[in-house]
């Protein structure tokens, strides 16, 4: 299968760039944090391995910008994310995952600008969703600061 990679992108203090499977130990520090998983609709990895499926199947399509996010001040991976194609609605969906201790520095909020500009720039659908759990008043502040408004709310379940 191959692969459609999408462009590495910079910001003041992140580098995006794909994802790779060398990149497994750095995933495995916030997948397996409980503390960040709770938010996400994916189950807290046990094992770097679980990242398997996830890392084999990003990038077959040219609807998904998926990124690691690399600090450039240390050269570390400190979270991921993106936005996804949803044909159904002609709209992008936006997520994100940071390690915990990379939270409330502003980084959700600087990333997320980076990929919508280039969205908005090289695609067509330019309708952004961004979606958060109720408890997670940070990640609805970060989407309000990119100038989202509320429209409904929903349920989703555990990969």
């Amino acid at each position: 299968m191959n692969k459609i990679f999408p462009p590495a992108l910079e910001t003041e203090r992140i580098i995006l760039r794909p994802l790779t499977m060398d990149d497994k130990p750095e995933i495995f520090k916030w997948t397996n944090d409980p503390r960040v998983s709770k938010f996400m609709p994916y189950t807290t990895y046990k094992s770097p391995d679980d990242a398997n499926f996830w890392l084999e199947n990003i990038y077959t399509t040219d609807g998904q910008l998926d990124y690691g996010f690399v600090l450039k001040e240390t050269g570390q991976l400190i979270g991921s994310g993106g936005l996804n194609y949803q044909s159904e609605d002609d709209s992008w969906a936006l997520g994100y995952n940071l390690r915990y201790d990379m939270w409330g520095k502003g980084f959700a909020t600087e990333i997320s600008k980076k990929i919508i500009e280039y969205a908005r720039t090289h695609y067509s659908g330019t309708l952004i969703t961004g979606t958060f759990a109720i408890e997670n008043t940070a990640s609805k502040h970060v989407l309000e600061k990119l100038g989202m408004k509320f429209y409904k709310d929903f349920e989703y379940s555990k990969i």
